[in-house]
């Protein structure tokens, strides 16, 4: 008997195991549809469709062999290391943004926000459920370290004739233990080590092309503030970076400093190009995160674009980018460097004189715009 007071057809209904069985099958298929790779993407992928130009990139892509926009699908992190407190990441600011103001159409895959929602396998197949749906002309990547499968970029490029490309960010230190094993699963690997392109070779891996970091003009560009700081350092204190900011303020140089380790925090990506822009003498420490490993980092483009006075560690290569003395100055140790940020703190005219030809050679030859324009006529100049 069924309960007095329960209408006839729910009562029906709760007893008939047809509808139980309907009911879990659409549960069941709500659930699948959630986590569905379609559905996730349409969650996870951000389009930023391509902007019209007219700044002449384009032009001169024409003219290097390339004919067109791109499509591409941008494998790399919003946020610094993946963590938004940290603010934006250098690859945000430095290949996002140049691109998608280039005027290319990008399709964003933050693979380390996707990873922490859904798993590494769920966002290794989305990629090349992304690649597949998209059908991009490149996928531009900068890998961090075993996030991906080793199959997962052979699949994207077959799921439709699709150039790969990573850019290699550590070869200096990284070139064995990483960047070996990962650049023979791409088309194109980029790597800033003229020695590892070296290595490359000798590896049998020849689809490696040098190229340099370089600075974005549209970020960084001069203010005309006045100048409030003496000696100023922006990064992180890794290194013997402490000791040789201590060694400065023992001399009595007023050093300022900020990033994540120093007391001051690290600052925005407006602040820090308003303190390359108000400091006299624009300090750069070119060791990398490895003991004893020094390396062209992108602050060697990014101050002299402010124009802003810059010294910097000798490192290799430098010199290829920059005349020495006259667009930059370089200090060989630290007892060098403490008398070099004497003289140029006394010497106004020489410190200008040498920032304004750093400032026009880095517009002229060293902008993220020259280095997408050469890059991209060469990788995508088989299709």
């Amino acid at each position: 008997m069924r309960p007095l007071g329960l209408p006839r057809i729910r009562w029906h209904m709760l007893t008939n195991r047809h509808y139980w069985w309907k009911a879990y099958r659409r549960v069941w298929e709500q659930l699948a549809r959630e986590v569905s790779l379609e559905s996730l993407l349409s969650r996870c992928i951000e389009v930023s469709h391509a902007l019209p130009t007219d700044d002449g990139y384009h032009e001169a892509v024409v003219g290097q062999g390339g004919d067109r926009r791109l499509r591409i699908l941008y494998v790399a992190p919003r946020y610094d290391y993946g963590n938004p407190a940290r603010g934006l990441s250098y690859e945000e600011n430095n290949f996002f943004h140049p691109l998608y103001s280039l005027g290319h159409e990008i399709i964003r895959f933050d693979f380390i926000e996707i990873a922490k929602r859904w798993g590494r396998d769920r966002m290794n197949q989305m990629l090349v459920e992304a690649a597949y749906r998209f059908k991009p002309q490149l996928v531009f990547t900068v890998l961090f370290s075993d996030e991906f499968d080793e199959s997962t970029f052979p699949n994207v490029a077959e799921s439709g004739a699709i150039t790969t490309l990573n850019w290699f960010t550590d070869d200096h230190w990284r070139f064995d233990s990483f960047s070996r094993h990962w650049a023979p699963r791409f088309t194109w690997g980029v790597t800033t080590s003229r020695f590892a392109l070296q290595n490359y070779v000798t590896h049998g891996i020849g689809n490696v092309i040098l190229s340099q970091w370089a600075c974005n003009q549209r970020l960084y560009y001069p203010m005309n503030l006045p100048k409030i700081y003496d000696v100023s350092f922006v990064g992180q204190p890794h290194g013997n970076r402490r000791e040789v900011i201590s060694r400065l303020r023992q001399a009595g140089i007023n050093v300022q400093t900020w990033g994540y380790g120093w007391e001051k925090g690290k600052v925005t990506q407006y602040e820090m190009v308003r303190i390359f822009n108000q400091t006299k003498i624009n300090l750069n420490l070119n060791n990398a995160s490895v003991p004893g490993m020094d390396q062209i980092k992108g602050r060697n483009f990014e101050i002299p674009g402010c124009g802003g006075f810059m010294l910097t560690g000798r490192v290799q290569g430098l010199d290829e980018y920059y005349q020495a003395d006259e667009e930059i100055v370089g200090f060989a140790d630290t007892d060098d460097l403490i008398d070099k940020v004497r003289y140029y703190l006394g010497h106004e005219e020489d410190r200008e004189r040498i920032a304004l030809k750093g400032y026009r050679r880095t517009i002229r030859d060293h902008t993220y715009d020259q280095r997408f324009a050469e890059l991209f006529s060469r990788v995508m100049s088989v299709q």
